[in-house]
């Protein structure tokens, strides 16, 4: 269990720092109202960016219950934080100059990048719930895989597709779903 332990903290400094960036960086509009033109859509997932770390660190608490730890799965574990890390850091760059200080014209441009990674967290999900064990990974029944497969064709398809319309109701359906999806799994498990 020493190796939960450990393991637990550098998952805490990873997602701390990424709840940090999205943060510091939605401060910045009250900080310096008018220098950055603000898009509604890049704040909604921002939003949606912070409710999956939060639900990150709920799920990561059956991490305790591995009781052999092998470097592979700390290495996986590691690498599957670090994509919310650059998903955080993605949302809010250092520096904005070269898209006119405007959210929505950075956004389109970064887009790709974006749901390419935001896509690979739910591939990395599936792998990170079967090293819970198998009878955790059955415990959330069909939905689960449903919801991770569903997602990954979404974001692959908000690659390819630059309709503002899509992009905003894909942002809002993700929001609603994820908040629908955690209330659910609340209830059941307390």
């Amino acid at each position: 269990m020493e190796e939960y332990s450990h393991i637990k903290t550098v998952i805490a400094m990873i997602l701390s720092l990424s709840v940090a960036v999205l943060l510091r960086g939605t401060v910045r509009f009250v900080q310096h109202p008018g220098r950055l033109k603000i898009y509604w859509v890049h704040l909604a997932w921002v939003f949606y960016l912070f409710l999956l770390l939060l639900h990150f660190w709920w799920w990561e608490i059956y991490l305790r219950t591995i009781q052999q730890w092998y470097f592979t799965e700390y290495f996986f574990v590691i690498m599957y934080i670090l994509l919310f890390y650059i998903l955080a850091s993605m949302l809010y760059p250092d520096d904005l100059r070269d898209h006119k200080e405007d959210f929505q014209v950075y956004f389109y441009s970064r887009k790709k990048w974006f749901f390419a990674i935001l896509a690979s967290t739910y591939l990395f999900d599936f792998v990170d719930t079967l090293i819970k064990g198998e009878a955790y990974y059955r415990h959330y029944t069909w939905e689960y895989p449903v919801r991770n497969m569903t997602h990954f064709i979404l974001c692959l398809v908000a690659i390819r597709v630059n309709n503002k319309r899509f992009q905003e109701v894909l942002v809002v359906g993700f929001i609603l779903y994820e908040l629908l999806y955690i209330f659910r799994l609340f209830l059941k498990e307390g």
